[in-house]
């Protein structure tokens, strides 16, 4: 995972400056950003309803940040949750053999 590492990805506004990014999570979050790192991302074209009109979706902006060591989101973290029970099986009557 890229957030043990210390990278942490949002979707921003598209037209967000890098700065702007890193001083918005720096007061959210009151972290150390490092680093940023921005991907203009493209809207995808979906075919929707019964005439399969065509629809795109919109363009938006990735950001990847790189927080200071040590630092973490708590917002990010995965806690492992209890195992799952199993579920038994329900027992197959066995046919009888005298038929």
């Amino acid at each position: 995972m890229s957030a043990s590492r210390g990278w942490y990805t949002f979707a921003v506004d598209k037209h967000a400056r890098k700065e702007e990014i890193a001083k918005l999570i720096e007061r959210m979050y009151s972290v150390n950003v490092l680093s940023v790192r921005t991907i203009a991302m493209h809207g995808k074209v979906r075919r929707t309803g019964k005439k399969m009109i065509r629809n795109r979706k919109e363009d938006w902006k990735k950001a990847m940040l790189l927080l200071k060591a040590g630092q973490h989101i708590d917002a990010f973290e995965v806690t492992q949750s209890e195992p799952a029970v199993e579920e038994k099986k329900p027992a197959v009557a066995k046919a009888k053999a005298g038929k």
